[in-house]
């Protein structure tokens, strides 16, 4: 969420400079809204001055000031009123009005104006045609989309077999690279989040229909980001405790309401998947140097799986509801002849610390400042296992374990 004072000084700014982001967002009411609601406490104010001096005034109150006194307690109730209407309107805008764009985001309508900012590792060639997972799977005997859907519906899948145990083995080299050489703190949160939690984190109110709810008012994590970051919510933090670090693998869980008809087959987009999430909590100048750092741990998990990508920076029109800055990771699936996003990596600034209530002091006494959050996808476990099998099928339709994760794995290849 953004400052009032913010909102209130660049409104006309912003709308200008990105109707790609602002127009239709609310920022056009919130102008009209906070002028309403700043007369309203004028006049609220201008009325209980004038019952202050009625009630100062010596002496017996005389029949008209008693009536005015009267008035004037009906129409502050009424007024008050308003106030109450005004802010519970203001407060709904300002939490539907997305962040502002670092100024170095790419300027765009879509993702044709994202740039790609550099390309690791040359796509596999191959003496054969290249089949795509939601064949290779199921030839292999380990991706069973037919009974995945029978148990739950369209877009889950049951893992058999190597590819259940693959997915394992992906979840434990994730988890130990970030903690052992990256410095995270492991965490196995709640897959429940309540409300508070999700407006935290942006989820709430703007993107509820993605999210599964229980009939006891929980939602069904869509990110390990949600409960993460609300690790301190509500808190004021010493500074001196920053950054934190906190990674965890999580179930995730997504109705794709907003995405119909977009990568049907096979496991790039499912209801259920497991993924590994990095999460940042740090000071305002570190925020961006932290965001250089988040990506590149997402980035050596791709390195040293030795699967091809690129990163690109996300334009202002595809940029995420919170984030000021996003990388996408995009891997290259020769099954499809395609680059897919695989990580998402986002610097949010104080946007979410600001719905979170996550502060610090820099030192005792000192005014408390927000935090700045940030995290990443490092990496999703089906969407690995998809890029995985599609780079290192082999001809006779076998598959080879990337080196990293044969300890994992027990084992080379699977055939």
């Amino acid at each position: 969420m953004l400052p009032r004072e913010l909102l209130r000084e660049n409104a006309e700014r912003l709308l200008s400079e990105y109707p790609e982001r602002y127009a239709g967002s609310g920022l056009e009411r919130f102008a009209e809204l906070d002028r309403r609601r700043r007369e309203t406490v004028t006049r609220i104010e201008e009325k209980r001055r004038r019952r202050n001096e009625l009630s100062a005034a010596r002496g017996k109150p005389s029949p008209e000031t008693i009536d005015e006194t009267k008035a004037l307690k009906e129409e502050i109730r009424l007024l008050e009123a308003q106030l109450e209407q005004s802010e519970a309107e203001l407060a709904d805008v300002e939490q539907r009005i997305p962040n502002v764009p670092q100024p170095d985001v790419p300027k765009g309508r879509d993702e044709t104006s994202n740039r790609v900012e550099r390309t690791w590792g040359e796509p596999r060639r191959f003496d054969f045609e290249a089949v795509a997972h939601w064949d290779l799977g199921p030839a292999l005997g380990i991706l069973d989309f037919e009974r995945g859907a029978k148990i739950a519906g369209a877009r889950f899948t049951v893992l058999k077999g190597a590819g259940a145990r693959l997915s394992r083995a992906l979840g434990n080299f994730f988890l130990d690279l970030h903690t052992r050489e990256h410095g995270y703190t492991e965490i196995l949160p709640p897959a429940l989040a309540n409300a508070d939690s999700l407006f935290g984190t942006n989820q709430l109110p703007k993107f509820e229909e993605d999210l599964f709810k229980t009939r006891e008012g929980l939602y069904l994590i869509s990110t390990g980001e949600i409960p993460l970051t609300n690790l301190h919510r509500d808190e004021t933090l010493h500074g001196d405790q920053l950054p934190l670090l906190y990674t965890a693998c999580t179930p995730c869980f997504r109705s794709e309401a907003g995405a119909a008809g977009r990568d049907t087959r096979g496991m790039i987009r499912q209801h259920q998947f497991d993924k590994v999430e990095i999460v940042t909590l740090t000071t305002p100048e570190d925020s961006n140097a932290a965001l250089e750092r988040l990506t590149g741990h997402a980035e050596t998990a791709l390195r040293r799986l030795g699967l091809p990508y690129r990163a690109v920076t996300l334009s202002t029109g595809d940029l995420g509801f919170g984030a000021a800055k996003t990388y996408d990771l995009e891997v290259w699936l020769p099954g499809q002849n395609v680059f897919k996003e695989i990580s998402s990596c986002s610097n949010f600034e104080a946007f979410q610390a600001r719905r979170a209530q996550i502060r610090f002091r820099r030192a005792e006494g000192e005014k408390p400042e927000f935090v700045h959050t940030l995290n990443g996808s490092a990496l999703p476990i089906g969407r690995t296992l998809v890029a995985i099998l599609e780079n290192y099928q082999r001809k006779d339709g076998s598959v080879e374990v990337p080196e990293a994760l044969m300890s994992y794995f027990g084992g080379d290849e699977i055939r």
